[in-house]
């Protein structure tokens, strides 16, 4: 396969270039396990490990490759490589590491759409589609919102959840679809395009592998049934794995994720819930907080009914949570400050010592 096929473009080649990295081999991080990476090539498929002086500067988990990467390296062996340096990321969706250290774990990167997997009968929950919402948004990646399992329930329940859904995508397709049938499968590979990268997100047993095995027509990942006494879906994806699709779309699978703690930059976290988005920026005041400012839009959208109060206080406790997530992040980045203060005094100290 070329490097087009993995999503190898103009841009890419424009900083390959600029970077100085003609001497070295370009290829994109299709695997992560732990310190190993795999590496899809020109020639083929490579296991790759990170140059020490990559892990040595990296102050922060998201500055190691991530599948998604585009990665320059060189080969001291065939069947091996080191890769020295991460091509400028496009996009790269990220989370909140979990412990609430403050650390930020890269999900994915240089992906064009992310397809939100919620299984209907029991996962569906529309707080939990706006923090995917949310992240999406911030990453500014387009979302898609995929049902599951429709089969499970009846038709009129199904386009109930499919009404709520959509008041809360901001305008994003929302599809659905079932394992035993090809039904609802058409309408999200004609939205798939060639060359372009999509990136799944949900929880355990909402039927990500099953989707991925169906879309690339062969059983790329293994996959496991509910359990009956829980409820909830086995653990199957253990690691993210990024594919090449029939059609030429680029998919990558995600394990299952339990927490989706919300790391989020500049963009306001509005913007990613739909309902209100249409009132951003109509406030009185530049700097409203959508909490008790008067001519506040949202607020007025609020108390006329036009948003949904569920949805409004999603909102509020997603902010809360951005704000201690800064916060969080503040202390640690001064913690990590005044310990390489410490540690250069030391060394000074050390060093007239020894004169």
């Amino acid at each position: 396969m070329s490097l087009e096929d993995f999503g190898y473009d103009s841009r890419l080649e424009a900083s390959r270039l600029a970077n100085g990295y003609q001497d070295l081999e370009i290829g994109r991080v299709v695997a992560e396990h732990r310190t190993r990476h795999i590496v899809a090539t020109i020639s083929g498929e490579v296991d790759a490990e990170v140059k020490g002086s990559i892990r040595f500067s990296a102050t922060a988990r998201a500055d190691l490759p991530a599948v998604g990467d585009w990665v320059a390296l060189d080969r001291p062996e065939a069947s091996s490589a080191l890769i020295h340096a991460i091509l400028p990321r496009s996009s790269a969706i990220s989370r909140q590491a979990s412990g609430g250290s403050g650390e930020v774990q890269v999900i994915a990167t240089n992906v064009d759409h992310a397809i939100l997997v919620q299984a209907i009968d029991r996962d569906f929950n529309l707080n939990r589609m706006d923090r995917y919402l949310a992240i999406c948004r911030d990453a500014r990646i387009a979302p898609v919102v995929l049902l599951t399992k429709i089969d499970l329930i009846d038709p009129a329940r199904l386009a109930e959840i499919r009404r709520e859904a959509e008041t809360r995508t901001g305008g994003a397709p929302v599809l659905a679809v079932t394992s035993n049938t090809p039904d609802g499968y058409a309408s999200l590979e004609s939205l798939m395009e060639r060359g372009r990268t999509y990136c799944l997100l949900g929880s355990s047993g909402v039927g990500k592998s099953t989707l991925l095995n169906r879309l690339s027509g062969r059983e790329v990942m293994r996959t496991d049934a509910i359990s009956g006494s829980t409820g909830k879906g086995r653990h199957v994806t253990s690691h993210r794995e990024l594919v090449v699709l029939d059609n030429g779309a680029i998919l990558i699978d995600n394990p299952g994720m339990r927490e989706v703690g919300l790391a989020l930059g500049e963009t306001r976290i509005e913007s990613g819930l739909g309902p209100m988005a249409p009132y951003d920026g109509y406030c009185r005041y530049r700097d409203c907080t959508h909490t008790a400012e008067a001519g506040c839009a949202i607020l007025a959208a609020l108390e006329s009914g036009r948003i949904d109060r569920s949805a409004y206080e999603n909102w509020r406790k997603l902010e809360k949570e951005r704000e201690h997530f800064e916060s969080t992040t503040a202390q640690r980045r001064k913690k990590d400050r005044s310990f390489g203060k410490m540690v250069d005094s030391y060394k000074k100290t050390m060093g007239r010592s020894e004169r």
